[in-house]
């Protein structure tokens, strides 16, 4: 116990503990002034908020106490919000490993007419939380399975900080691969011409550079048809874009829980993550990857907001020899060259203007037009990050049909 009070008194004196364990209701004031005005249900969205701020606060405390790692007591709390998978009177649901990896399947039990669109799901959490069996991916699944009369394969992936990048993108990406196996597809009643791949945030993330990995895999017979991703983040090079500026009071995710989640997708070391703040972390020998993720040039003018483009400063090579993957186009799909990003399916992108990562969707968006993709580019004006999947919440509801509609013409 004496132990427990000298470590709180501690955390008090440096102005810590207040700092995790208050409410937060100033930082939520003060970014209800910023964006409430154009937010449906704002004082919805700050209860979640509020609701949420309570666990990351007791995570922030186990993690100084040494009781347990930020990200694992998170991921603790969520597995109280997991579903078994259980079929309906609509839906079959089914857990199975793909390559070991394992996923959740969707079918509609109506006998098809036809093979079935099918649609592979990666969940997002920022490398580090969330399963396929959350309730919000199990409601999603299950209504996309539904509209579209689907088979949906919603995976699971190795979370940080038990494991590291590459093995999230490997993960997905074997899994990906054993379900776009012929026989596979077959067993499920799956049309080879009308597969597609989405996932949001981290998992928009996964789903893009999984689909840039596929169009240049020589085994992989059946290519994508179309890839959809919902707020991904798709670079770290530069965390000085402008919605990153503006991001310290957007809702759910900020820039500097931003930054740890990048951080740990590679390394526990919290070196990356202090200097990936500073925007000191790519060596001057990789200063050349900058030409990818310009927003000066890449964003729309209406998305600069007077904020006047800085060329980083380079940092240590150190943290770069260390921690290779901020630099690889596997963690950064942003960084992929040309020739690749116009072999590319037909894509649909989501972005929000309260979201931290607005400004990665929008370059990639640009990018993508500018080497002849045809994009479907939804921006939501009152959207901010996480809405996709806030059940209950009309924002979800409404981006949710308009994804779903784009899914039913185009899968």
């Amino acid at each position: 116990m004496r132990w427990l009070t000298g470590k709180m008194a501690n955390f008090d004196s440096n102005g810590t503990f207040a700092e995790y364990f208050s409410t937060t209701m100033e930082t939520i004031t003060q970014g209800l002034c910023e964006y409430g005005g154009d937010i449906e249900e704002p004082w919805k969205l700050i209860l979640k908020i509020t609701t949420q701020n309570v666990f990351t606060n007791l995570a922030s405390i186990a993690e100084f106490l040494g009781i347990n790692h930020f990200m694992s007591t998170i991921q603790f709390f969520l597995r109280f919000l997991e579903v078994p998978a259980t079929s309906d009177e609509n839906i079959t649901v089914i857990d199975t490993a793909f390559s070991s990896v394992p996923v959740r399947i969707y079918m509609h039990k109506r006998k098809p007419q036809t093979l079935r669109r099918g649609l592979f799901y990666i969940h997002g959490g920022g490398w580090c939380l969330g399963s396929a069996a959350l309730s919000l991916y199990d409601l999603l699944a299950r209504k996309t399975a539904d509209r579209l009369d689907a088979v949906v394969v919603s995976t699971d992936y190795g979370l940080a900080p038990k494991y590291h990048f590459p093995r999230q993108f490997e993960d997905v990406y074997n899994a990906l691969r054993w379900f776009l196996q012929e026989d596979v597809l077959e067993r499920y009643g799956v049309d080879p011409r009308r597969v597609g791949v989405a996932g949001d945030s981290a998992g928009g993330n996964l789903a893009a550079a999984v689909t840039q990995q596929l169009i240049q895999d020589p085994d992989v017979k059946t290519k994508l048809k179309v890839q959809a991703l919902i707020y991904p983040a798709l670079q770290i090079l530069d965390i000085n874009l402008p919605s990153y500026q503006e991001g310290s009071y957007f809702p759910i995710l900020t820039t500097s829980l931003l930054a740890r989640f990048w951080s740990e997708y590679f390394t526990t070391d919290r070196t990356l993550e202090k200097a990936m703040l500073l925007n000191q972390h790519v060596p001057l020998e990789s200063i050349h990857l900058f030409q990818f993720v310009n927003w000066s040039s890449l964003l729309p003018e209406r998305y600069k907001k007077g904020h006047v483009y800085k060329s980083p400063t380079p940092g240590s090579s150190e943290l770069s020899r260390r921690y290779p993957g901020f630099l690889d186009v596997k963690a950064c799909p942003l960084l992929a060259n040309d020739n690749t990003l116009s072999h590319l399916p037909l894509t649909y992108i989501i972005t929000c203007q309260y979201d931290v990562l607005r400004d990665d969707g929008l370059m990639y968006v640009t990018r993508l037009q500018n080497v002849g993709v045809h994009v479907t580019h939804h921006h939501i004006e009152d959207g901010f990050h996480g809405a996709f999947t806030l059940n209950g919440f009309k924002i979800a509801h409404k981006m949710q049909n308009q994804y779903l509609s784009w899914l039913m013409k185009n899968l």
